[in-house]
C-alpha cells in the first residue's frame, strides 16, 4: 500500500474517527441500557401496583386485568419479602435459590444492588418489598459494550500487526538490497587484488607476505559472500564444525592484539553438523569481538565446543565487563547496544543465522558483572 507525504496525518484522522465512533457507539449502547433499564422500572411498579391491588380486592373485584399484569412477567426476576420477613411471591428464580438463608441473603443484595426495591404498601403499613434483579437480555446488553470495545482492539492490533509487518518487510528489503549492493561493489577492487597478488608472486617479493595477502582476499571474498547471503535462504552442508571453527579461531587469533589471550578446547575428533560455512564463521567473528569490546582490547576468549549426545554446543567466554541480567535477552535485538559507537547489528545477526537458518539456539549462558560472560550456541549434530 503507498501513502502520500501525509500518510501520517491520514493515518491519525482514522485513528481519531475510529475512536470517535467507537465512543459514539459506547454512548448511545449506554443510553438504550439506561433506557431500558427506566422501562423495566415501570414495569415493575405496575407490577407492584397490581400486587397492592390483589391485597385490596374483595370478591367483587374483577381479578383478569390484575392477574394478567401479575402474570405478564416472564423473565425479569422477582423475589417478595413480607413484612415479617417470610417469603412471598417469586419470579423467574431457581427454587434451589431459595432454599438457603445465605442464599436468600446473596440474592437480596444482588438485586438491590442491580435495581432499587419497591415497597408495597396497604392501609399506610408496609406489606411486602419486591427485590427484582435485571431480565437476562440486559445482563446481555451490559456486556455488549466491553465485547465492542475487545473486538475494536483486535481490529487495531491486526492493523498495528499489518503496518509493522509492512515496514519491517520494506526495512528487511532495503538492508538485503543494500548488502548485495556492497557485494557487489567490493568484488571489483577484489578482483583487482587477486590480480596484483599474482603479479607479486613474480617478483622478488618475501613470500610470508605474500601469503598473509592472499589470507586477507580469501577474508574478503567470505565477506562478499556473506553480504550477498542476506535475504537469501542460505545452503547448508554437513560440515564438520570443530574445523570451521578452530578456521575461524585462528584468523581472529592472528589479527588481534596481543593483550588478548586465546583458548580453544575442543574434544577430538570430528563433529559433522549442518552448517553455513561462511554465515557460521559471521557468527563466531561476531561473537570474539563483543568479547574483545567488552574486554576494552586486554583479556582472555575461550572458544570451547563440546557435544552431548545429539547436541553440540560452542561456547564463547570473555573476561569482560559483563552483562546485567536483565539485557541477557535484549543484547539480541536490533539497535541494542552498550557502546558508544554501533548500530546493535552484529548479535542480532546471529541469533538470526543461528535460528533462523541452523535451526539452533543462541543464549547468554552465563555473565557477571566485571568478571566476564559466556554465550552459547546449541546446534543439532548429524550423528
Amino acid at each position: 500500500m503507498i501513502f502520500s507525504k501525509h500518510s501520517n496525518a491520514f493515518r491519525w484522522a482514522i485513528i481519531i474517527a475510529s475512536f470517535s465512533i467507537v465512543s459514539l457507539i459506547l454512548w448511545k449502547t449506554y443510553e438504550f441500557f439506561q433506557h431500558f433499564k427506566e422501562e423495566e422500572r415501570a414495569k415493575m411498579e405496575i407490577w407492584s401496583f397490581a400486587q397492592t391491588e390483589l391485597i385490596n380486592s374483595d370478591t367483587d373485584t374483577n381479578l383478569d386485568l390484575i392477574l394478567k399484569i401479575l402474570n405478564s412477567n416472564s423473565s425479569t426476576p422477582v423475589l417478595e419479602i413480607n413484612s415479617d420477613g417470610t417469603i412471598g411471591n417469586h419470579l423467574n428464580i431457581k427454587d434451589n435459590n431459595l432454599n438457603h438463608p445465605n442464599r436468600i441473603s446473596k440474592l437480596i443484595e444482588q438485586f438491590k444492588n442491580e435495581n432499587s426495591p419497591i415497597d408495597v404498601v396497604f392501609d399506610g403499613k408496609l406489606h411486602s418489598t419486591i427485590y427484582y434483579g435485571n431480565a437476562p437480555l440486559l445482563n446481555k446488553l451490559k456486556y455488549y459494550p466491553m465485547a465492542l470495545l475487545l473486538i475494536v482492539v483486535l481490529f487495531g492490533a491486526v492493523i498495528f500487526f499489518f503496518y509493522s509487518s509492512n515496514k519491517n518487510a520494506t526495512q528487511n528489503k532495503l538492508w538485503s538490497g543494500m548488502a548485495k549492493e556492497t557485494a557487489h561493489q567490493i568484488g571489483t577492487p577484489l578482483s583487482s587484488l587477486i590480480g596484483w597478488t599474482e603479479i607479486l608472486k613474480t617478483e622478488n617479493v618475501e613470500p610470508d607476505y605474500i601469503a598473509e595477502i592472499e589470507k586477507d582476499v580469501e577474508r574478503l571474498k567470505t565477506i562478499t559472500e556473506r553480504f550477498s547471503k542476506i535475504g537469501s535462504l542460505p545452503t547448508l552442508e554437513v560440515t564438520d564444525i570443530i574445523k570451521e571453527t578452530i578456521d575461524s579461531y585462528d584468523y581472529l587469533k592472528a589479527r588481534s592484539s596481543d593483550l588478548i589471550t586465546f583458548e580453544m578446547i575442543t574434544p577430538k575428533g570430528e563433529i559433522p553438523v549442518r552448517l553455513n560455512k561462511q554465515l557460521y564463521s559471521w557468527t563466531i567473528e561476531n561473537l570474539v569481538k563483543n568479547a574483545i569490546d567488552a574486554m576494552k582490547g586486554r583479556g582472555k576468549i575461550t572458544i570451547e565446543v563440546s557435544q552431548l549426545e545429539s547436541h553440540v554446543k560452542v561456547c564463547v567466554s570473555d573476561t569482560g565487563k559483563g552483562i546485567l541480567r536483565k539485557d541477557f535477552s535484549k543484547i539480541f535485538e536490533p539497535g541494542f547496544t552498550t557502546k558508544k559507537r554501533g548500530w546493535g547489528l552484529g548479535l542480532s545477526l546471529t541469533k538470526r543465522i543461528i535460528e533462523d537458518f541452523h535451526n539452533g539456539k543462541i543464549k547468554v549462558l552465563h555473565s557477571e558483572i566485571n568478571k566476564g560472560t559466556t554465550i552459547q550456541i546449541s546446534l543439532q549434530s548429524t550423528i
